[in-house]
């Protein structure tokens, strides 16, 4: 292990060597290379053996002291028995197992001193200052000469001794902190008191502390380690493992919704001033979002190894709207309870799409804020970034060359796969009303020359029929479908008209190079110069000479009803899936 790690560059690398020299830095044998590269193999190599650790706050601090009192594989040995047998879950970003224990500390000063906790009633900041003392297993706030008789009984009786000697130090100095003005006098009476913790059983000269003791200088005011040990287990010797253990449990779940509390506010924090959605219904949204997580998580696991997947993309490194994120059928499930507009059969190929457009990474994840964004355009965003987002659907990445679209919707008009062409009325009234409307076209143009947006991709010919697709598949159902369906009707065989139109005018000019519009491919589109497209500006312009469907996407849609469904809805799913896993009887 220590030959593999060796030469690997990571951010647990960086991290090990910016506390190196931070680890008992008074200590004579870190304050050479040998023992500053003692150090960073034993650290280093734990690295490597347990990535999702890596490395920690406090680790170098413990490994420093190990590595003080025997070899260097002993002190890794040691090190990885701390780590993830006698201090669960201390040592990751989160430091959960030392939150949880600070929290059970906080009810052992209710049980173990009352007199204390009635004068203090918040117990908090004595809590709060216990963290130290459980990271680093009162190293960093004792003289080195005491802290290494409480490591000893550590590895004697675990967790145990420390929440002990926390009592310990608490009822030794229980006076003064009733007397105490506030917490940052609390505070510097427990810090005096630590730092004069003596040892004299090991003469200075074989061991150095933390720089708090100068050699010559005696103490006199000083408690002895031994008798601090002693009264810990005179007084506080009752407590056992399992009252700890039943205790651990009982805060931990406190510990994690508290967290979980944090994530969701800085989650909805970051995303809030980026969508119009009220707080309330945004938050509400975050709850489905993250429900929907868990369900693959842990109603997924025996349905192919779901619940084991969601969890290997699980970082708690990430930022907060990176925190849970779903794939491609846990979307499809939320699309199904909160779009304001499916579409029949039609309604998972479209789900489908829109998760690659929101894949923006191509990881085959989304967040919340990509999903907060998508859901903001659906029910609080103009008409025009509604038509957008329908369009950004039916080209590349969301649509690709190769789908085969599964939605068994046929249409006359829509399944064909020649080019289309729509003929002209009598008296060349179409070919009227086309150059009325090319001319809204160039003017439209003109009014968005100021946009810095990126111009969306051309639509071919194909593209266009799965967009008319989804729109048909949209109104189906609808109060007002036969006015929608001659609508739409009408604006696809305009549209059609103004390609055909422009794609014979772009034939006709080939040879000379010059087109009639300038196209906007992406990268991977491939085709002939002369192959049918319109743009979106096309689109959208036809689109709004039709009331009826101008209507339809301005129409509010009330989202908190939606919430409400999918609530009942997503819970009668998880039934579903318990029921399914544990079989009949």
């Amino acid at each position: 292990m220590l030959q593999e790690s060796m030469g690997q560059c990571s951010l647990a690398t960086e991290e090990i060597e910016r506390d190196l020299h931070r680890s008992l830095p008074d200590h004579p044998a870190f304050q050479n290379e040998a023992g500053i590269s003692a150090l960073r193999r034993v650290l280093t190599t734990y690295a490597h053996r347990n990535p999702k650790i890596g490395y920690c706050q406090s680790m170098n601090i413990l490994a420093s002291v190990l590595l003080l009192y025997t070899r260097e594989e002993e002190a890794f040995w040691l090190l990885v028995a701390v780590c993830e047998r006698m201090l669960p879950d201390y040592f990751n970003r989160r430091v959960i197992g030392a939150q949880v224990d600070q929290s059970v500390f906080e009810e052992l000063i209710q049980e173990k001193l009352p007199l204390l906790a009635e004068h203090i009633p918040d117990l908090s900041p004595l809590s709060s200052v216990s963290l130290s003392w459980f990271l680093t297993l009162f190293v960093s706030v004792l003289p080195f000469r005491s802290a290494v008789c409480v490591i000893d009984c550590f590895f004697f009786h675990g967790i145990k001794a420390i929440f002990q000697l926390g009592l310990a130090v608490l009822d030794a100095n229980a006076q003064s902190l009733c007397a105490s003005t506030d917490d940052g006098h609390a505070l510097m009476i427990l810090t005096s008191f630590l730092d004069q913790v003596k040892n004299d059983e090991i003469p200075s000269s074989q061991s150095q502390g933390r720089g708090s003791e100068v050699e010559g200088e005696e103490l006199s005011e000083g408690t002895q380690i031994t008798d601090l040990i002693r009264d810990s287990y005179e007084k506080f010797g009752d407590l056992t493992m399992q009252q700890v253990e039943r205790l651990r449990c009982r805060h931990r779940i406190q510990v994690l919704q508290a967290h979980e509390d944090t994530t969701k506010e800085n989650a909805l924090r970051v995303v809030t001033s980026d969508v119009s959605l009220s707080p309330e219904d945004l938050a509400d949204v975050f709850d489905l979002f993250k429900t929907e997580y868990f369900i693959n998580l842990y109603w997924g696991v025996g349905a192919g190894g779901a619940g084991g997947e969601a969890l290997k993309h699980h970082d708690p490194s990430r930022s907060y709207v990176e925190q849970y994120r779903i794939d491609r059928p846990q979307f499809k499930s939320l699309y199904q309870l909160l779009a304001p507009w499916l579409c029949g059969p039609h309604t998972d190929t479209v789900a489908h799409r829109t998760f690659s457009l929101l894949d923006q990474h191509q990881e085959s994840l989304i967040n919340f804020k990509h999903f907060a964004s998508w859901l903001d355009t659906l029910y609080c965003g103009e008409l025009n970034e509604k038509i957008r987002l329908l369009y950004r659907l039916h080209i590349p990445p969301a649509l690709t060359e190769n789908e085969d679209d599964p939605s068994p919707l046929k249409s006359p008009l829509l399944s064909t796969t020649r080019p289309l062409y729509v003929e002209g009325g009598p008296n060349g009234e179409m070919k009227g009303y086309q150059e009325q409307l090319k001319q809204m076209l160039k003017d439209l143009a003109k009014e968005k020359e100021e946009n810095v947006e990126k111009p969306l991709p051309m639509m071919n010919q194909r593209e266009f029929i799965q967009f008319c697709k989804t729109l048909y598949s949209m109104f189906h159902a609808d109060p007002e479908e036969s006015e929608l369906f001659q609508a739409i009707a009408t604006v696809t065989s305009l549209v059609l008209q103004i390609g055909e139109v422009d794609h014979r005018s772009r034939c006709s000019k080939e040879e000379g190079g010059a087109t009639g519009q300038e196209e906007v491919l992406q990268p991977g589109r491939t085709g002939p110069k002369s192959e049918w497209t319109v743009s979106f500006a096309q689109i959208l312009a036809s689109l709004l000479t039709e009331q009826s469907l101008v209507n339809f996407f301005e129409k509010p849609t009330d989202l908190r009803a939606k919430i409400s469904s999918a609530r009942e809805r997503q819970y009668h799913e998880r039934v579903g899936l318990l029921v399914i896993q544990q079989g009949p009887g």
